[in-house]
């Protein structure tokens, strides 16, 4: 049945757009695509929420309802519900970047175990999500990746995060919340994986909550994760694991001509590419011991685990694999692979139009630089104009 080409069907992709809706995504691709204006605009935007002009109104109607749930939880309630209808379920995600104090963190880790009560009294909602260094400086990170000495304060600083860390995965296992954790830049990641495999052998031990992630642009995580696959057969706990192809590619390839070391990222896209569905094959394979979150805007890569799901006769809505997609991208993959009994939930990011700027502009100017990407939304967005005669 994969072989057919679900994705095609624009009709399951938008029902859940107006025709408003519809033609604002259109506009809003076609703006995308042109990479000058997705410049002057990020400049813009920026110059005008700094110098507090009254733009946030336009951004809240314009990019902020296409990329994002809403500015809190409860705001996102008609987005969970509407999506959970057509069978997607949802990942909030709390985007709020940039913090640096102990304040800060607190307050994420307050809010995560918040979303993680939400979520236990939400079918909509098996998924919590956060990012490292949500709850720890990313210089303490990159510190002990490169097994630098803390300093006494430090270590100190250090407890703190790792008890953040537990504060929330003891509280996903008491409540049934999976938690992804994201991954970040290499300089920083040894300390976050070292941290999650501990995790994962205190809460992993009948089922995953703990999920790390791989970004698979990095030519090492397939052999990370056979080692570590290894340690855990060995010491009784299993795996869980979001896998994406990566977020960080210009940044590491730069910082490693600058500093002198072999680059962690693949040579080319199609490397990346054979490297994820290497991964996703051997994940699969392994179901008993990995359970995985398949993160990716990537048809083909979609379709394999589609096949692979068949070929190891594995139920499409086995609890141990889930399909996953950002809000407001390749709607035609979430509500298609749902349509057809596939676990999926799309990450839905929220919070105060302001803070959640970063990850809008990132969005942004992803699209602008992923080959095809928005080409694609935009002759799928055509497609469902024509078909509804707009």
């Amino acid at each position: 049945m994969s072989r057919t080409r679900i994705f095609d069907n624009t009709e399951i992709a938008f029902q859940l757009k107006s025709d408003s809706e519809l033609e604002r995504a259109y506009f809003l691709f076609k703006m995308i695509s042109v990479q000058p204006l997705v410049r002057i605009g990020t400049a813009a935007t920026n110059f005008a929420l700094k110098a507090n002009l009254p733009v946030e109104k336009l951004i809240r109607s314009t990019v902020f309802d296409h990329f994002c749930g809403g500015v809190n939880e409860h705001d996102c309630q008609e987005v969970i519900d509407k999506m959970f209808d057509k069978g997607v379920s949802c990942v909030l995600d709390y985007s709020v970047e940039g913090k640096e104090t102990e304040e800060q963190f607190d307050a994420v880790m307050n809010k995560t175990c918040e979303l993680i009560e939400f979520a236990h009294t939400k079918e909509a909602m098996p998924i919590a999500v956060f990012k490292p260094t949500g709850l720890g400086r990313f210089l303490l990170y990159q510190k002990k990746t490169e097994g630098i000495d803390l300093t006494p304060s430090e270590t100190e600083e250090w407890n703190r995060v790792v008890a953040r860390y537990h504060k929330i995965c003891k509280l996903g296992k008491e409540r049934d919340v999976e938690i992804l954790i994201d991954a970040e830049e290499s300089w920083m990641q040894d300390a976050a994986d070292d941290l999650l495999e501990e995790l994962m052998k205190t809460y992993n031990t009948d089922i995953p909550i703990v999920y790390n992630t791989l970004q698979l642009y990095r030519w090492d995580r397939l052999d990370y994760l056979k080692s570590l696959h290894e340690r855990a057969k060995n010491e009784g706990f299993k795996l869980g694991f979001k896998i994406v192809r990566g977020a960080y590619m210009e940044k590491e390839r730069e910082r490693a001509e600058d500093k002198g070391y072999e680059s962690p990222i693949c040579t080319d896209k199609a490397s990346t590419d054979e490297n994820f569905d290497k991964t996703l094959s051997y994940i699969l394979e392994n179901l008993e011991d990995i359970s995985v979150f398949i993160g990716t805007h990537n048809e083909e890569s979609s379709y394999l685990a589609m096949d692979l799901l068949e070929k190891y006769n594995i139920s499409k809505n086995d609890n141990r694999v889930w399909f996953g997609q950002l809000y407001g991208m390749s709607d035609h993959i979430s509500y298609n692979l749902a349509n057809h009994g596939y676990n999926v939930a799309k990450y839905v990011p929220f919070g105060p139009v302001k803070d959640v700027m970063p990850y809008l502009i990132r969005r942004a100017e992803e699209n602008t630089s992923v080959a095809g990407q928005t080409n694609r939304e935009l002759n799928l967005l055509k497609q469902e104009r024509k078909r509804r005669k707009l």
